[in-house]
């Protein structure tokens, strides 16, 4: 067994209207490694300026774990099966709408990888659609989650 661990930290401005709703959602996401990234409520959740534009959402949070998770294994499993990774880039998109229950929930989340091979070992499409196929089946966020993740792979064509 594995544990994760990270540390959310928000202050409350003394000057601003919390009984009102006027409060800054403006947080800091501090990871065991050291890092800290600027958090806060996704502005069209909580309109500006109490939301901040330039800080990590959950909601975007959620779809970059998917989508960094699905990478790690994709390339894992590529080098594995002898293909060399130059460059993987996802457009991942996820979709806030209302589940069985009637909830707002992460309902889909699309991830749109590009992945650049080098030129001496090309997969056939097939063979790319078996490495993403294999990297979201094991890919632990994934696994964790009810959310439809769906990949559509773009394939890269080296010059």
């Amino acid at each position: 067994m594995s544990e994760y661990s990270a540390e959310i930290v928000w202050e409350r401005d003394l000057a601003q209207d919390f009984l009102g709703n006027r409060y800054s959602r403006k947080h800091v996401l501090r990871f065991d490694g050291g890092i800290e990234v600027p958090g806060s409520s996704a502005p069209s959740s909580v309109p500006l300026p109490m939301s901040d534009a330039n800080a990590v959402d959950p909601e975007e949070a959620f779809v970059a774990s998917l989508s960094s998770c699905h990478m790690l294994w994709f390339l894992a499993i590529a080098a594995k099966r002898g293909f060399v990774v130059d460059r993987y880039v996802d457009a991942a998109v996820g979709v806030m709408a209302k589940n069985e229950l009637g909830k707002l929930a992460m309902t889909r989340v699309t991830l749109r990888p590009a992945v650049t091979f080098s030129s001496e070992h090309q997969p056939t499409r097939d063979e790319l659609d078996q490495l993403h196929h294999k990297a979201h089946e094991e890919c632990y966020i994934a696994n964790s989650v009810r959310t439809q993740v769906l990949c559509e792979p773009i394939l890269v064509q080296r010059m």
